[in-house]
């Protein structure tokens, strides 16, 4: 089963609703969803052919880091978490 549908950069990326509501639904969805459709900030994720969603002043922490992995279309969120550090390729 597969949950929300959105694109990054016009790549097709859906979230499987095992992460959906293992992950997702416990916190707030909605800035998830957010930081995928609207990042401040994207960058190419180190260990997977993916990206990594940035976005800032979403919660108590600096950022919301969204991970999309694009292994096989269409492209899948693989986690969210808070960090406080700036993304390695961040301009302030």
């Amino acid at each position: 089963m597969v949950s929300p549908r959105f694109a990054i950069r016009k790549n097709a990326v859906v979230l499987l609703a095992r992460i959906w509501e293992e992950k997702i639904t416990r916190d707030h969805p909605e800035r998830v969803l957010g930081t995928v459709t609207a990042p401040d900030h994207i960058e190419p994720d180190p260990r997977a052919s993916g990206r990594r969603c940035y976005r800032r002043r979403v919660g108590p922490s600096r950022w919301l880091l969204v991970v999309v992995s694009f292994e096989q279309p269409p492209g899948r969120i693989i986690t969210a978490l808070a960090t406080r550090r700036d993304p390695k390729r961040w301009r302030t």
